[in-house]
């Protein structure tokens, strides 16, 4: 941020000009932010036109955000601490093995088809700040050990070919995650850029990565 700008929002909060932060403009900018970074990604985006989408100033934003990069982290963790445990609840159902996969595909697929910002957050953070998403996950308290537990019951009942659960859900994950993390190279490559194709490819997605993972761990019927 240049001195000019420190300078102008200093004098701002002295004079009490900005006053206490307004839970209604949070809202809207968060919003905003969530609209730029799903239509521009992380790199493409800009405060200038985040502020713009809010109705508000840049000062403003800058008063309320500091930098883009903590604004776009406030963002992933809404959203990660939001449908994670949704979707791993999925798996503490009453449900057979297969229809709890099944489902958890699909519910994945559609979250991160309408939060697509968050894969490449994730890849930036594993390449940039591990520590920092390793931090995340802690703080959330995400724990897989209940499904890696159900894998290998379902491999002890002979309902399953013997896999290491690791790379069952490593799998599912690579599957599903993939072509949204890489949608411009699949979009422009594979559907010559038309968004219809890829939008009907990902519905298509969530039957078929489901098929594909079961019938690769189903036993073989003799």
């Amino acid at each position: 941020m240049s001195n000019g700008l420190t300078k102008w929002l200093n004098w701002l909060v002295n004079n009490n000009t900005m006053g206490k932060k307004d839970k209604n403009t949070e809202e809207k900018i968060i919003q905003a932010a969530e609209k730029e970074f799903i239509e521009k990604g992380m790199a493409g985006a800009r405060m200038q036109q985040i502020a713009n989408n809010a109705g508000i100033n840049k000062a403003l934003l800058h008063y309320y955000y500091r930098s883009k990069e903590k604004l776009f982290g406030i963002i992933f963790k809404i959203a990660f601490k939001t449908f994670i445990p949704n979707l791993l609840g999925v798996f503490e159902g009453e449900e057979d093995f297969y229809t709890k996969l099944r489902k958890f595909i699909r519910n994945y697929l559609s979250v991160i088809e309408k939060n697509p910002h968050i894969p490449s957050f994730v890849l930036h953070e594993i390449s940039h700040n591990p520590e920092n998403l390793a931090a995340l996950i802690k703080e959330i308290g995400i724990d897989v050990d209940f499904i890696h537990n159900q894998i290998i019951e379902e491999i002890e009942k002979g309902n399953m070919k013997p896999i290491e659960p690791y790379h069952l859900l490593i799998n599912v994950i690579s599957l599903c995650v993939f072509p949204i993390a890489a949608k411009p190279m699949i979009s422009s490559i594979i559907f010559k850029g038309n968004q219809a194709d890829y939008k009907n490819m990902l519905e298509e997605r969530k039957d078929h990565v489901a098929d594909f993972i079961i019938n690769s761990i189903k036993p073989y019927q003799i």
